[in-house]
């Protein structure tokens, strides 16, 4: 198995007090209008050949993501703007969240840092790392005499 280290997704206390309230006093409590930020969520799979995440970033253009390699962590970051709607409309709730996001993994040296790929399709971001060849798992044939 191969370790990756994720560095933790970073909550806005804000997010915590509005639930109190909630929960408290059974009202939806309207969020804030200012870009928070986000952490989008990430899968990680490993397979025999491969290292691969996969990020949900519904609602973006390939454009606002950036997937970057440096020093043996990775790093996949953008922005998602919030389009205000024409003046006079009025949010009850806007869960939707924006802003900018950033999130990085230090990488494990089994990972061919030359053979990394990135595709976006569908709100879904797939970073595929393939592993080096000498840390693939080799199957032995056993021979009977």
């Amino acid at each position: 198995m191969t370790y990756l280290t994720v560095q933790p997704k970073r909550q806005w206390i804000g997010n915590e007090i509005d639930r109190m309230f909630e929960d408290m006093f059974h009202w939806p409590v309207a969020r804030r209008e200012r870009d928070e930020g986000f952490a989008p969520r990430v899968n990680i799979h490993e397979s025999d050949d491969n290292l691969r995440l996969t990020f949900e970033l519904p609602g973006m253009d390939k454009k606002d993501v950036k997937v970057t390699l440096v020093d043996g962590v990775l790093t996949v970051s953008g922005k998602r703007e919030f389009v205000q709607k024409a003046d006079g409309d009025h949010y009850h709730r806007h869960e939707i969240s924006s802003g900018e996001f950033s999130r990085s993994f230090t990488l494990p040296d089994t990972v061919n840092n030359e053979k990394i790929s990135a595709d976006y399709k569908n709100g879904l971001l797939e970073v595929t790392l393939a592993k080096l060849e000498e840390v693939k798992p080799k199957e032995i044939e056993v021979q009977v005499s």
